[in-house]
């Protein structure tokens, strides 16, 4: 059997990111042969993730692929934040985003079906998901995206790596993309006043009646407080009401900034990494005892 040397521990390390003692093991298995030590580990990685899988994953990145009038935007997510600025994780992010822009998966399950490879890993994109869980150490996970291939014209922002904006749109690029930015920083939760969602409507209007029913006040005066703040949560949260974000005057609404660029917004899409997604609180105290009562079991 070939003596195993540093340096092949360190190639191997360098290749799979796998700890060192486990390099060692996987090069005496496999008496020296790199590629043969390479699978070993790429089998025990495979057990990794799926050690992983249950693992909340509230941090990630929105990545964007636009070419034309065909685009799309992902949110993939990890466990830490640390992880979200890893390259290996934001080369998975940015293909995962082509792929759903030039291929039109039907879904998460379709997109992860898709012939992909990556330091070395694949041949899809879900083995090269599964081969970076295992190297990196942390669970990941493809929650959504959208695609736009209406034959309108695209704009879209990313504001680092956390806010990503589509926005579809016929008229001036740069009012567009001024759209975006605005998408980005007001956060609305729909395009118009009509298209706001209506749990979205009727959890304000509880809220409304809630706080009118305390004034005291007759019921037909209460009716109208209540209208009145629904009207006023429509306004602030469907995008062509709410004020530009870039407005000279601190008045003009988007849909008036809109219309004096002769430009029509058809459609957006936002994204914000962990939207919804409760994260998990760790206390670190009891995790440090456990590994410490672990260390000593052992």
């Amino acid at each position: 059997m070939p003596a195993i040397t540093a340096s092949m521990v360190a190639e191997l390390r360098a290749k799979t990111d796998a700890p060192m003692m486990e390099c060692k093991k996987a090069l005496t298995e496999a008496d020296g042969d790199l590629g043969r030590a390479e699978e070993i580990l790429r089998v025990k990685l495979g057990n990794k993730a799926g050690k992983a899988a249950a693992r909340i994953t509230a941090e990630g990145v929105v990545a964007a692929a636009v070419e034309g009038s065909t685009g799309a935007l992902i949110e993939i997510n990890c466990e830490t934040d640390f992880v979200s600025k890893n390259d290996s994780f934001l080369a998975f992010a940015k293909a995962a985003a082509e792929l759903v822009a030039k291929q039109n998966p039907a879904d998460v399950a379709a997109l992860s079906a898709l012939p992909y490879s990556q330091d070395g890993f694949g041949p899809t994109l879900e083995d090269v998901r599964k081969g970076l869980v295992g190297k990196i150490g942390e669970n990941m996970t493809i929650r959504r995206f959208r695609r736009y291939a209406g034959g309108g014209a695209l704009a879209h922002y990313l504001h680092g790596t956390r806010i990503g904006v589509i926005v579809e749109y016929a008229g001036d690029a740069t009012a567009a993309k001024d759209v975006s930015m605005h998408v980005a920083a007001m956060k609305p939760a729909a395009l118009s006043s009509a298209d706001v969602p209506a749990e979205l409507v009727e959890k304000e209007r509880k809220i409304a009646t809630e706080k009118a029913a305390e004034s005291g006040k007759p019921a037909d005066i209460v009716a109208k407080m209540v209208e009145g703040s629904v009207q006023k949560f429509l306004k602030e949260v469907s995008l062509l009401n709410q004020v530009f974000v870039k407005a000279a005057d601190g008045k003009q609404t988007v849909e008036q900034m809109l219309k004096s660029a002769k430009t029509e917004v058809k459609a957006f899409t936002l994204y914000v990494v962990g939207e919804g997604i409760e994260k998990k609180t760790d206390d670190f105290a009891a995790e440090v005892a456990a590994q410490v009562a672990a260390a000593k079991g052992a």
